[in-house]
């Protein structure tokens, strides 16, 4: 035994759930308003078409997606008997509280406080800016996949 193998010991410094931020599934098995991914984005389906069997036996699958962050449309034709990613994809409400430095201050459902969500720079964005300015208490949706986050959208809450 060498003196080296003693300090040899290895050391995990951060461990995760477990869970996969895509998982896959048959082409054929997609439907409209599904989720998927293309080109490494997560997208929306919003058009779906397959065409016949051709001279070498395999049904192609033609998506229509839009990414759900950016609304960036993508197209992607595949064989309808492979497997295609497709991420999974969570909603969670907030209260807005505050906006600082371009980043929103939001409360959840629980009490647990998130501020490391930058602030839309769209219409979305303008519009929870003018609701903390009118007083209200703008109401958001965020949406989560492939480890990125977005606000989608945007209510008053009536509470």
């Amino acid at each position: 035994m060498s003196d080296n193998e003693a300090l040899d010991v290895e050391e995990y410094s951060q461990a995760g759930s477990g869970a996969s931020l895509t998982y896959p599934i048959q082409c054929s098995a997609l439907r409209k308003n599904g989720f998927v991914v293309i080109k490494g984005f997560p997208c929306k389906i919003v058009d779906m078409s397959t065409s016949k069997t051709g001279k070498h036996g395999h049904a192609k699958v033609n998506i229509t997606a839009i990414d759900i962050f950016t609304g960036k449309k993508y197209e992607e034709i595949c064989p309808s008997t492979h497997n295609i990613d497709v991420p999974n994809v969570s909603r969670k409400e907030y209260t807005v509280m505050d906006v600082q430095d371009g980043f929103l201050s939001l409360l959840d459902a629980g009490g647990e406080v998130k501020e490391d969500l930058a602030l839309p720079e769209d219409d979305i964005g303008k519009e929870i800016t003018q609701m903390l300015k009118d007083g209200k208490e703008p109401l958001v949706s965020v949406i989560s996949a492939l480890g990125k986050e977005g606000v989608v959208s945007v209510k008053v809450s009536n509470n």
